[in-house]
């Protein structure tokens, strides 16, 4: 097997990533490529500090979208009620919990397949007061115009997120209401705007090897690497029509973030949804292929997070700090 090319040329990230090259990284002996991971990592960040963020559904239910993953989608029959935007006090009452716990980030979610005009007004103003309390801001709204990203800059937004999901040739046997394409024009109106893209994927929704090598391609291959790259696994849920899909192996999962971390080197890589069902040990790998990202708190959306307490004692027996901003 010929060994993967650099990661960085005269300094710089590569851009220009075949999916032969990606595949050499995914196929390396697993100690080889933590080993090259960990080292990249270091490269580029602080070896043991890992940013938090903090997730908020402030618009919860009722999505148009038919995300096969995705409890909040009105094709899916999960119990889940819907509810209306959620006031400004009550937002900025819990962004001053998540500051106080520790997150430097706050994360708010609304599931629309676009967002109106009138309620980006609202978000807005949820994006200013949360800045003003000292926090990075982002928000994750569906699909948006150019005028809309703009709108969201002027209002202090820190971060976008809109994940591709996965590779652009199974993203059809995910979701039906909008295309890979789609994905791609909000992320340019996002990046026009100035604003930091969190883009990343969910692995573990009966994809192959082939589509986890070309979800981290996609990424590794737009015109700016996403600032920040959140990896999730799947977390299942009665109702949705991946509900019952088979668990991927924690190794390929840790293998996903590590090659992340090689090809996107000055990315943050988040170890996303999924660590309520991942052991200690299984994060810990995750953090030492270069992970160095997580949410806190007891919920992410609608579905559970580890314990704050449980976090606290994982850093501390890894030698782990958070990342201030």
């Amino acid at each position: 097997m010929n060994a993967p090319a650099p990661e960085l040329r005269d300094g710089v990230a590569r851009h220009d990533w075949t999916r032969e090259e990606i595949g050499q990284l995914f196929a390396l002996p697993f100690a080889d490529l933590i080993f090259r991971a960990q080292t990249v990592h270091r490269q580029n960040f602080p070896a043991n500090e890992v940013q938090m963020s903090t997730l908020l559904s402030i618009k919860t239910g009722g999505c148009p979208e038919d995300c096969g993953y995705c409890s909040q989608s009105a094709a899916h029959e999960t119990g889940l009620k819907a509810s209306k935007l959620m006031d400004l006090d009550a937002v900025l009452e819990d962004a001053k919990a998540a500051k106080a716990s520790g997150a430097t980030r706050f994360c708010m979610g609304a599931a629309w397949r676009s967002p109106k005009d009138k309620d980006l007004d609202a978000v807005c103003a949820m994006v200013t007061g949360v800045k003003a309390l000292g926090m990075e801001t982002c928000v994750t709204l569906g699909m948006l115009t150019g005028p809309q990203a703009e709108r969201l800059k002027l209002a202090g937004l820190d971060y976008y997120n809109h994940n591709i999901d996965t590779s652009p040739e199974y993203y059809k046997d995910i979701i039906t209401t909008r295309t890979f394409e789609d994905r791609l024009e909000t992320l340019a109106h996002v990046r026009d705007a100035g604003i930091n893209v969190c883009c990343g994927g969910i692995v573990g929704m009966g994809e192959s090897g082939d589509d986890r090598v070309g979800m981290i391609h996609a990424l590794a291959t737009l015109p700016e690497h996403p600032q920040s790259v959140p990896i999730n696994a799947l977390m299942k849920v009665k109702g949705t029509r991946l509900g019952d899909s088979a668990p991927l192996d924690p190794i390929d999962f840790v293998r996903t973030i590590a090659v992340a971390r090689i090809v996107m080197p000055k990315s943050f890589v988040r170890l996303s949804a999924g660590r309520s069902n991942m052991s200690d040990e299984t994060q810990a790998l995750c953090f030492l292929a270069g992970a160095n990202s997580i949410f806190v708190g007891t919920k992410l959306l609608t579905t559970p997070n580890p314990q704050a307490d449980h976090d606290t004692r994982l850093f501390e027996r890894l030698g782990v700090a958070a990342m201030a901003i």
